[in-house]
């Protein structure tokens, strides 16, 4: 006969068994939670009706609206992996910044903040840069150490910026909104990139050998040219970052919805780059450009009705109810055009199909993580697990400090050997209730350990990526120089997370300020009309 109070850690030592074995994460968890559960049904430690929540819980997982984002942004960015943005962008800032010292290095950064605020994914930016910068800084003569440690470091960033996978996925265990925790991650994300550019300038000025800037001759552009050229990979993905962040941040979308609308103008941006778009698709997106442009002016003036003069909301309001529909309508039509160009371009559709395939597969794996962590979860629950994690992290010395500094050096070894999803879903929902109880802001909580868990891609054994930079890398680069180049990128990383940790208003600062008014104290107050000596209503016949 198992104790009870032994049952919560044989069930957690018994998932690190499992996994050091090399067992899938997500069969693993279900297996020791079914096998654990019986053993709890028979010890009578819980009934077997507990058990029948199962079919329920998974039934909410998969008609969880919140998770539908993850394949729509996940799509999104294995479109635009593969479509020439990231060239385009990479080639423009790297040709404007080339004759810096570290120019090329700023470039990357840059770049590496723009694709992660339109991919999501981590691999889509790494493998761009990798692709395209790699060679370019071999060629002039940059450190290897910081050229890959640069690279990797910035397609992590993607874990972090929004629309991030992660921050879905923490929002939806943690129980907060996900426009709320995108919100919160622009202050975190920003000075993050601040600070690997100081990294990169520190070099430059201290070691300047390992990032010559590029000779004025050596550059193919300048000038007009040069500047149409990084506008040609700015101003869209402006674009699509205003149409997946800008109407989420609004509120005129949901994430769900934003992720749908970013999916599909990655495959127009995909369309644009193709040199097969045919002439009258380009004239149907200028004139679809050219609608929406017109129904935005009187939109954003009834928007903005507030300070709008009266005439001209007025005016306003009367040109949007005649144009909104026919505008909409030609819109629409010219987004089938260029849509029905993705159909006919061969390769173009053969990119899609890809897309589509990594997309399944990621999204397959994350529900199946899933359902067996909810497994997991409910039977540790069952046995008590939950008050007996509580119970050890409420008594950590230094209280709410203690905890925040147990839980992210905790996640920071557990990424040695889980990739954020399995930390996300496995540790996650057993710290939350205890970070409720210390009065820590949930927002804040989960930017905190995104930040912590990016560099989960950055050091070994599972450091992706390093492997997607070590799969593309030429063989000139050694496994050892990468492995070292991306040192100092996750001490800026856990610096990160110090900062984050001294300044939460990084992250409160973007944030809805909660009511301050305590419901217990409204008191209302009816007025009672005084008496009137009136005499009552007849109802009677009237008299003929």
């Amino acid at each position: 006969m198992i104790p009870h109070e032994l049952m919560a850690p044989l069930m957690f030592g018994g998932l690190v068994v499992f996994m050091l074995l090399g067992y899938p994460v997500a069969f693993s968890l279900a297996a020791v939670g079914l096998f654990f559960g019986f053993i709890a049904i028979r010890e009578g430690f819980f009934d077997f009706s507990l058990m029948q929540a199962l079919p329920e819980r998974v039934f909410g997982i998969l008609s969880n609206d919140t998770l539908l984002a993850i394949p729509f942004f996940t799509l999104m960015g294995a479109i635009l992996e593969r479509c020439g943005l990231a060239e385009d962008l990479l080639d423009g800032l790297g040709q404007l910044f080339g004759p810096v010292r570290g120019g090329l290095g700023y470039a990357v950064i840059v770049v590496g903040a723009i694709l992660g605020a339109i991919t999501g994914t981590v691999a889509a930016s790494v493998i761009a840069m990798g692709l395209i910068s790699l060679p370019v800084m071999a060629r002039y003569g940059y450190d290897m150490k910081y050229a890959t440690g640069v690279i990797a470091a910035s397609g992590t960033i993607t874990q972090l910026i929004p629309p991030s996978l992660v921050l879905i996925v923490l929002a939806d265990q943690l129980g907060r909104s996900v426009g709320d925790m995108y919100m919160g991650a622009w202050g975190p994300s920003l000075i993050q990139v601040l600070l690997f550019c100081l990294y990169t300038f520190g070099v430059s000025v201290f070691k300047p050998q390992w990032v010559p800037g590029i000779p004025r001759e050596s550059r193919t552009m300048t000038g007009w040219p040069l500047v149409k050229r990084c506008l040609w990979g700015i101003v869209p993905s402006l674009v699509l970052i205003f149409l997946v962040l800008g109407t989420i941040f609004l509120g005129l979308a949901t994430p769900t919805e934003g992720g749908a609308m970013g999916m599909v103008g990655a495959i127009v941006l995909a369309v644009l780059h193709r040199p097969e778009f045919s002439r009258h698709a380009k004239i149907a997106s200028w004139i679809g450009a050219a609608a929406l442009t017109i129904v935005t002016v009187p939109a954003f003036v009834v928007w903005q009705s507030d300070w709008m003069p009266a005439g001209l909301l007025s005016a306003a309001t009367t040109a949007l109810d005649q144009i909104r529909a026919p505008i909409f309508v030609v819109s629409y039509i010219a987004l089938a055009v260029v849509m029905w160009e993705a159909v006919r371009i061969a390769p173009l559709r053969d990119l899609i199909r890809q897309a589509s395939q990594s997309t399944m597969r990621l999204t397959a794996m994350v529900i199946f993580i899933l359902i067996g962590s909810t497994i997991f979860t409910l039977v540790f629950r069952g046995v008590d697990g939950d008050l007996w994690i509580e119970g050890m992290l409420l008594h950590l010395p230094g209280g709410t400090v203690g905890f925040l500094i147990f839980v992210n050096l905790f996640v920071f070894f557990l990424a040695f050997f889980l990739d954020f999803f399995e930390i996300a879903f496995i540790i996650i929902p057993l710290l939350a209730p205890v970070a409720t109880k210390l009065g820590i802001d949930l927002i804040w909580f989960g930017v905190l350990l995104c930040v912590n868990m990016q560099t989960s891609f950055m050091h070994p054994p599972f450091g992706f990526a390093l492997f997607y930079l070590r799969g593309i890398a030429p063989k000139e680069v050694r496994s050892s120089q990468i492995y070292w180049g991306a040192i100092p990128w996750v001490v800026l990383q856990l610096i990160m997370v110090g900062i984050v940790i001294a300044f939460p208003q990084l992250v409160t600062a973007f944030l809805d300020k909660p009511s301050t008014v305590d419901p217990n104290t409204i008191q209302i107050e009816i007025q009672q009309e005084e008496e009137r000596n009136e005499p009552p209503p007849d109802f009677s016949t009237p008299q003929k």
